[in-house]
């Protein structure tokens, strides 16, 4: 049980992230573009009003796919409760690749929705 536990609290790491991150972005951007910090892409980067625009639409993606994503990870941990530690880590680790998929995937709609507003100079379209 102490495993199975362990495999949830990991599982959980990502959308709780991805909650917590979207709902920071949504709100706002960090103050300076940066290479550190934030919804970094060249597009992104262009200036000011490209780098607000990514971030609150990144936010709103990630926020909505942690929201998604959360349940769907307790569902699937309660599935395995009981089972050896193999039977765990394996669905474990697969839920945590799954759960990369929105995390890495948030960046195309992200930056289609950079194109369709700002031109490749970053001026609004």
């Amino acid at each position: 049980m102490g495993f199975w536990i362990f495999m949830l609290i990991m599982d959980l790491l990502l959308p709780f992230t991805m909650i917590g991150f979207g709902r920071y972005f949504m709100k706002k951007a960090p103050k300076e573009i940066n290479s550190v910090f934030g919804y970094r892409t060249s597009m992104s980067m262009k200036n000011k009003d490209t780098w607000e625009f990514a971030h609150k639409y990144c936010g709103k993606v990630w926020y909505v796919c942690g929201m998604v994503m959360l349940p769907i990870t307790v569902i699937f941990m309660l599935l395995v409760i009981g089972k050896n530690e193999d039977c765990v880590g394996s669905i474990g680790g697969i839920i945590c690749g799954v759960q990369l998929i929105p995390l890495i995937g948030s960046i195309l709609p992200t930056e289609i929705a950079l194109k369709k507003n700002f031109d490749k100079n970053g001026t609004r379209r």
